[in-house]
């Protein structure tokens, strides 16, 4: 197995301290703090850890404070109600003896229903696309240090943006971002561990779309982004190793805030899930 998804499966091996104590281990992304996708999917692999035989339909998460990628995170789960259709639980996460992030999640046991959907966006099939995630080297070469650092990094997710990114652009374009993605090697494991990598890679893609309209207002390495909020619906079963259509939208942005929204498909177009965001979007001046 790829020894970037064989680390990534590791990080939700979580050690139980206690009934409903946890610890997970951290990685360093490539960004200032933890990675705010990991601490999403370790969170709800902790809530799951208390959970039977419930699937998780949503999750709604607060980040509140930087997270150390070199200390690992500890996960308290409350049991906030258990029910025969419905159970929520409610995670805080703790780093250095604060809270750094606390979400709910709430499981449902799965049933029939009324069913319609959105149609997904016609786009090119991933495997037509070149790997326009990661800059050249000439481009990288021009991008301030930290930036070139996260952008660079080998990951165990394959992304395939539909459209080119053109990380020295100074043109405005619309809110959008459309990315194919998926975990880079086949993977066994049941449907909690793919709802919880879901989890992890809804984190990436969506508040880029957000600053879109504003490139040539700032200088590139001037924005300062960081997640606030992340929301997180399951609509069908997925598998996390499959090609993954997202589809990003940003329809507002202001106070220092952007929002953005996005739809995630499968492959044969069924939408799978539903994601919203909200982050800090700062223009720090040299």
């Amino acid at each position: 197995m790829n020894v970037r998804v064989a680390d990534l499966l590791k990080q939700f091996e979580l050690e139980r301290l206690e009934v409903n104590l946890f610890r997970g281990e951290s990685r360093d992304i490539g960004s200032p703090q933890v990675y705010g996708g990991q601490v999403l999917g370790q969170a709800l692999m902790a809530a799951y850890q208390t959970i039977d035989d419930l699937e998780v339909h949503s999750l709604h998460a607060y980040f509140l404070r930087r997270g150390d990628f070199n200390r690992p995170i500890v996960y308290q789960v409350d049991r906030s109600r258990d029910g025969h259709s419905f159970s929520s639980r409610r995670v805080i996460a703790v780093q250095n003896g604060e809270q750094i992030f606390t979400c709910a999640a709430s499981f449902q046991r799965r049933e029939p229903g009324l069913d319609h959907q959105s149609t997904m966006p016609e786009v090119a099939a991933p495997e037509s696309l070149p790997d326009w995630s990661r800059p050249t080297p000439e481009v990288a070469a021009k991008l301030p240090d930290m930036l070139r650092r996260f952008l660079i990094r080998e990951r165990p997710v394959e992304m395939r943006p539909v459209e080119p990114i053109d990380f020295l652009s100074r043109t405005a374009s619309p809110a959008c971002e459309r990315v194919w993605f998926r975990i880079a090697e086949p993977l066994t494991g049941d449907d909690r561990l793919h709802r919880c990598l879901l989890a992890y890679m809804s984190d990436f893609n969506l508040l880029t779309a957000a600053t879109r309209p504003h490139h040539g207002k700032f200088a590139i390495g001037e924005m300062v982004m960081a997640s606030i909020d992340h929301a997180l619906w399951f609509h069908r079963p997925f598998r996390a190793d499959e090609w993954l259509l997202y589809d990003v939208e940003s329809p507002s942005a202001s106070g220092g805030r952007g929002f953005a929204r996005g739809s995630i498909y499968s492959r044969d177009g069924r939408l799978v899930a539903s994601v919203a965001q909200e982050g800090l979007m700062r223009v720090r001046r040299p």
